[in-house]
């Protein structure tokens, strides 16, 4: 695939993985934690015994719980830095240095689940990895999708000095795609690049590339977590921003 935006990505993610490792660490920042991983994992269900691909692995943290679960799992990046870090930390997963626009290793019908935590928004080619992951999975198969809420980006966000009120700043027409670079941001130490889509473009690159959706949130923390939180600002962040949104996908049998 002759795709400019897909090496200027990998060259940004291999600039920035050892960032992303301290970020992420080996549970996740605390978006997941609190928010969108009990969706992900409500979504995933029993996953033992289930041959697995963590599409867009990064440092390899969220395959190694899958492992840990039971999971026949395969991570890949299209980071080799990224690839590096995850087989430093977890020798025993399997990981591959590969496009989710292309899953070049992967062969027909090979998975059962297919799990994208918080990587759509940052492809280049939506189509293009929708259709990838509806290829690798078998008939029936599964995709769990988390990604950055479309229509309220946090990284756009201002808040009143006494934290009541959040403002989201569109610089461009909503919908209109298009790649975003944004200041650094949590450990990162250069500009983040990543694309922007409306959430009526993911909905129809679903089904488009031959999926039917399941089901559908907007994570959020649940009473049982409010513990987690580190201080009551962060808790507050949690109970009112909109920071992800999650799909259950199912691959549709060629009859249907």
């Amino acid at each position: 695939m002759d795709n400019p935006e897909i090496d200027e990505t990998r060259d940004f993610w291999n600039r920035v993985a050892d960032d992303w490792h301290i970020q992420i660490g080996t549970a996740g920042d605390s978006n997941r934690i609190l928010n969108s991983d009990p969706v992900l994992w409500a979504f995933a269900g029993d996953v033992g015994g289930l041959r697995v691909l963590d599409a867009g692995c990064g440092n390899g943290y969220l395959s190694k719980q899958l492992s840990d679960r039971g999971a026949l799992v395969t991570g890949i990046d299209i980071s080799e830095r990224m690839i590096a870090i995850a087989r430093a930390q977890y020798p025993n997963v399997e990981f591959r240095v590969d496009s989710c626009a292309e899953l070049r290793t992967v062969s027909d019908a090979q998975f059962h689940l297919v799990i994208a935590n918080y990587v759509l928004m940052d492809t280049p080619d939506l189509d293009w990895t929708l259709q990838a992951f509806n290829r690798i999975l078998h008939p029936n198969g599964m995709a769990v999708l988390v990604f950055s809420h479309p229509c309220f980006p946090q990284g756009r966000a201002t808040v009143s000095s006494d934290g009541k009120e959040t403002n989201y700043r569109w610089s461009f027409p909503y919908f209109e795609p298009r790649k975003c670079v944004d200041p650094p941001w949590g450990h990162f130490s250069s500009d983040f690049i990543w694309f922007h889509r409306p959430l009526s473009d993911y909905w129809k690159a679903f089904k488009a590339s031959g999926f039917i959706v399941l089901d559908f949130e907007e994570p959020r923390v649940a009473e049982e977590r409010y513990h987690l939180a580190e201080n009551s600002r962060k808790l507050t962040n949690c109970r009112t921003r909109p920071y992800s949104v999650a799909f259950k996908l199912q691959k549709k049998n060629r009859a249907e």
